[in-house]
């Protein structure tokens, strides 16, 4: 198959007006074929004047992708979820159930991955919770557990909740009162509680770092070792900044310990990750057939071939079976982004990158004319994809989101070029320089910008206004993005040359040590964390998929770089992340797959 004859077979939409931060491009109004040109990658290019990278060969091949036989996807499988689901749901609309056992109940559904099944149920149970509370004055938290507990679930579903909740733990001193550190469960449960704070919420601060320290200084001797590996996992990353379906892999495992789990609900966990497992290997076997039809890893050598990673990556910002179409085109996108990347990072030359920086954003098919044959390659692979989602947003919703896409694509390049001459001329900017560059050339923003069109839901004219100006949903998570990115990938970076990161450059603009500006970094992570956790709540332009989406952005740079670089140099750690979410399905007992 020719690198052309598997991409968009619709016509698409060319436009050759100039995007700039303020002009408007007008509405395209001629429907043209794609264009496609004849190309060699080799014709003017000397690949041995170029740097390289040495990247590690991709790690999960065709065959063996299209291998995957995604077993649950049979209806018995199905209609037997469908049953235990049920029975779920009984469980979380009974009102008879005492009430702390009930928010006990929606911690494990949500944890086990459920709660997308139950929503309705879950917030008529948290509203029955609150009324109880603040009406009738029936509910009182018994325990630093229930208390905490309740406001992390409470705050998880956009109830407004204040953390003054807290101030009953706390001696006449002001501080928490020492003998909570006995309790390991309540104390584990503020800390979890702890992530979820606002901007000013001193008091949240202060229950981190008194959680945190003796979660970390435990007599493990007094404490039983399924607890101990709940806190030890805990400490490793909290709840509220992990992509929800790896932990529901993990919980499921974990819960399945537990001599008090309900075996229904375990059951029904174990069914819906299986079955919906299936349907990301389908969507992956998908997006392997078209990376191969578009032949760019073949072509462009020094380019990460990084699809199953890219695959990955969505599932992380949205797992739900109903979000195919977003999770491949989000796959479609962060896989142009990673071979594009690399001609700014590793391959192209300033002059070249000038050039293709200026094609994107003049959106002009014409410009491909003057390219190295290897750009010829990434500018129409390019064009067509994104011409592509615009053909289908006009076609399925009425709405020209080209002006949307290339503005966010060519921002993006445009932050790229800075950094590639920040790079040949070995300059380390100032952090403040760099982090304002540095959020937009992380890409956030373009898959943010994609994944609002790709959800298929009503457009209006406000979010498209935000849109437009990189509202604070989108800001955030590509700060945490790349502040995450720079934690992981710095060291790499800078032994291929590339001077600029956040890192460096508050180590020399603060004359600190690298164990200073990691301090700096991670306050500067919790500190956008809690502007996030606002805006997650305020009433904001977008749709809740959008804006959950958004927040899963953070939570997946989390997961990838959390000890270093696991999208270019992923390691066995990473590759068994990739296995127990998408590969290798939960083993269920033999009483359990009883399908009659």
């Amino acid at each position: 198959m020719t690198l052309f004859s598997a991409m968009l077979l619709n016509s698409s939409f060319i436009s050759h007006a100039c995007f700039g931060e303020t002009q408007k491009p007008e509405r395209p109004n001629l429907i043209q074929r794609r264009v496609i040109f004849p190309l060699q990658c080799n014709a003017t290019t000397n690949f041995a004047q170029r740097r390289s990278a040495n990247y590690q060969p991709n790690l999960w091949t065709y065959d063996f992708l299209q291998s995957l036989k995604h077993d649950y996807a049979d209806v018995r499988y199905e209609d037997k979820a469908s049953k235990v689901q049920e029975e779920v749901r009984r469980m979380i609309k009974d009102e008879n159930t005492d009430i702390w056992a009930k928010i006990e109940l929606i911690d494990n559904v949500k944890r086990l991955g459920l709660s997308y099944q139950f929503d309705k149920e879950i917030r008529k149970a948290l509203d029955r919770f609150l009324s109880l509370e603040r009406c009738n004055g029936t509910i009182i938290c018994r325990s630093l557990h229930e208390t905490a507990l309740s406001f992390r679930l409470l705050r998880e579903y956009g109830y407004d909740v204040t953390a003054d909740t807290f101030e009953r733990f706390k001696d006449e001193n002001g501080n928490f009162k020492r003998n909570l550190s006995k309790d390991v469960k309540g104390m584990l449960s503020l800390y979890e509680a702890s992530f979820l704070s606002y901007e000013g919420e001193e008091i949240l601060d202060e229950a981190k770092a008194f959680s945190s320290f003796h979660l970390r200084n435990l007599d493990e001797g007094r404490s039983s070792s399924i607890l101990l590996e709940e806190v030890k996992h805990a400490l490793e990353l909290p709840l509220h900044r992990r992509i929800q379906r790896l932990e529901a892999r993990w919980y499921i495992e974990f819960y399945a310990k537990r001599k008090d789990a309900n075996q229904v609900l375990l059951l029904a966990a174990k069914l819906d990750f299986n079955i919906v497992q299936s349907t990301l290997q389908k969507d992956l076997q998908e997006m392997s057939r078209w990376w191969k039809g578009m032949g760019l890893a073949s072509k462009l050598s020094f380019s990460r071939d990084r699809l199953m990673e890219c695959f990955f990556w969505t599932v992380g910002m949205v797992f739900e079976p109903q979000f195919s179409d977003l999770r491949k085109g989000l796959t479609k996108v962060t896989s142009l982004i990673t071979t594009i990347d690399d001609v700014y990072d590793v391959y192209g030359t300033l002059d070249e990158l000038e050039l293709f920086t200026a094609a994107v954003e003049s959106w002009d098919v014409k410009a491909v004319q003057v390219l190295p044959e290897y750009m010829k390659i990434c500018f129409l692979a390019l064009y067509n994809t994104v011409n592509e989602f615009a053909y289908d947003a006009l076609r399925e919703q009425g709405q020209d989101s080209i002006p949307y896409l290339t503005k966010a694509w060519s921002d993006m390049l445009k932050a790229f070029l800075q950094e590639a001459k920040w790079s040949r001329e070995k300059h380390v900017p100032k952090f403040e320089e760099y982090l304002n560059n540095g959020w937009v050339s992380v890409s956030g923003v373009v898959i943010l910008t994609h994944a609002y069109f790709l959800l298929n839901h009503n457009i209006t004219k406000e979010a498209l206004q935000s849109l437009d100006k990189y509202h604070a949903l989108l800001r955030r998570p590509s700060t945490i993005f790349r502040l995450c990115n720079d934690l992981g990938t710095s060291k790499a970076e800078l032994q291929r040359g590339e001077a600029a990161s956040s890192i460096v450059c508050y180590m020399r603009e603060n004359g600190v040590n690298e164990e200073g500006a990691y301090k700096h970094i991670n306050n500067l992570l919790n500190e956008t964390w809690k502007k996030m956790n606002k805006d997650r709540v305020t009433n904001s332009p977008f749709p809740k998929p959008f804006v959950e989406t958004a927040i899963n952005l953070a939570r997946i740079s989390h997961c990838t770089y959390q000890y270093g670089d696991a999208h270019g140099a992923p390691d066995n750690a990473a590759k068994n992340r990739i296995r127990s979410l998408i590969i290798e399905p939960i083993a269920l007992r033999e009483t359990e797959v009883r399908l009659n």
